[in-house]
């Protein structure tokens, strides 16, 4: 097929339509080009629920297979799981998934071994050049003996790991509801809670990648509404959300309201210094809340400030040896599972943190949600440049108020702060702001957009 790989690879993975953009093989290609790029002499990959997810896995195998290389399939798998594979079998990695997308679209999540990753300053534009230099005559013949395909079930040893990093002894029974978005969380959650003295309410675990019920991407509001609603009617003891890899996780206390990410973050990274003495470097984006650089100092560690993406967080925690990140898109990195995302590995922190009390989990989380957030404004622009530049003049020179433009333009004084940062994909620049006050807030939040929409 010819395709415009422009618009299929993207700053940290591949993702598109099927079969309109790219199909099987396209896959193939990138299966042989993911291996000359990284050297690798065997590879892991897994794929998620979508009907295309199988196939396009497969088609990557031969790509790599071909060129001399073995392939370990885990199969049906989250993202995270993935990476389990990854780290614990020293091999570079490919997920098939397009996470939270809709059904028509497909994707590959690439890493090397130990789960570090694959994006554009890291190999991926040299893969996809490759793979535009063989779309036409296809791949070069290689003389090496072709690899094997071998199939590997990692679940067990996945569920077991993860428990293995959390001290669940002090559980208190607890009632919980998990809305899995008919996402691999179906998959992965009756294994990783096994065991536990919980009462699993599931909903929508039937794996199924056209997604019946709703998108899976429960950081749209409209996505959790039916789990919101499932809490307060079983009078359980808080909800979870995965989205569709499974990889990220949202939490509603037993009110059905949701509780941020941010505050997801603080409330593991006071856990993760626990365990670690009370020591430790914490990472986080520049906009979550200030509450997570607070709760960190307050627990004898040290925060970290970075750019919004994962490819930041990963390199960050790297180099400084952080314990642990978390971003506002529910996004929880540790260092115990080789610096990688792990969403159910933050769900087994709060479920531990909950049941190793007697307290609601709306107020075991107050004294980690302590201002408030505009959450994340999009507003469609003609000129992001010119726009930021506007809110750059309207701001700089203000007394007692400081800008940085480490990630857009952030602006902050004494009781509250906003960030205004461009899309990479669309003519968007996306809002948030928090201060001490929910009417501060909103006069702050409106005096930005005034200026963004003017």
């Amino acid at each position: 097929m010819t395709a415009d790989l422009s618009q299929l690879v993207k700053a940290y993975d591949v993702r598109g339509v099927v079969p309109d953009q790219w199909d099987e093989t396209l896959a193939e290609l990138f299966g042989a080009a993911f291996v000359q790029v990284t050297g690798a002499d065997a590879i892991v990959t897994g794929h998620d629920m979508r009907p295309s997810s199988p196939g396009l896995s497969r088609a990557f195998a031969r790509g790599a297979a071909a060129r001399g290389v073995d392939v370990t399939e885990i199969g049906l798998c989250s993202t995270d799981q993935l990476y389990y594979a990854s780290g614990a079998f020293g091999l570079a990695g490919a997920m098939f998934t397009a996470s939270h997308n809709p059904a028509q679209y497909n994707g590959i999540k690439m890493c090397r071994p130990g789960a570090a990753p694959v994006g554009q300053d890291t190999g991926l534009s040299e893969i996809r050049e490759l793979v535009e230099s063989w779309m036409d005559s296809g791949a070069p013949t290689s003389d090496a003996t072709p690899g094997t395909i071998t199939q590997r079930d990692t679940l067990e040893d996945y569920s077991a790991h993860l428990r293995g990093l959390v001290d669940l002894t002090s559980v208190r029974p607890l009632k919980v509801v998990v809305d899995a978005g008919n996402g691999m969380g179906g998959h992965t959650v009756p294994t990783v809670f096994a065991g536990l003295p919980l009462t699993l309410v599931p909903m929508f675990f039937e794996l199924d990648g056209t997604f019946p019920n709703h998108e899976a991407n429960p950081l749209d509001p409209a996505n959790i509404v039916d789990l919101q609603k499932r809490v307060r009617e079983e009078d359980a003891d808080l909800g979870i959300a995965f989205d569709g890899d499974a990889d990220r996780c949202f939490v509603v206390d037993e009110r059905g309201e949701p509780v941020s990410p941010s505050a997801i973050t603080a409330l593991v990274a006071a856990r993760e210094l626990a365990r670690n003495g009370g020591k430790g470097t914490v990472i986080h984006n520049l906009i979550t809340s200030w509450s997570v650089p607070e709760v960190v100092r307050e627990n004898g560690g040290t925060p970290v400030r970075t750019r919004v993406g994962h490819s930041f967080i990963k390199a960050e925690m790297a180099t400084s040896g952080a314990i642990f990140g978390g971003e506002h898109s529910a996004h929880y990195y540790f260092k115990d599972f080789w610096n990688a995302d792990t969403g159910m590995l933050a769900a087994l922190h709060v479920l531990a943190a909950l049941g190793g009390q007697e307290g609601t989990l709306s107020a075991l989380v107050a004294q980690y949600d302590r201002y408030a957030g505009s959450g994340e404004i999009n507003s469609t622009v003609d000129d992001q440049a010119g726009r930021l530049a506007a809110i750059k003049a309207a701001y700089e020179g203000r007394e007692d108020i400081t800008l940085d433009e480490l990630d857009g333009l952030t602006v902050t004084a004494t009781d509250w702060w906003f960030n205004v940062r461009p899309s990479n994909t669309e003519p968007l620049l996306r809002l948030n702001a928090e201060a001490r006050d929910e009417p501060t807030m909103a006069k702050v939040r409106d005096e930005a957009l005034a200026i963004i929409r003017g």
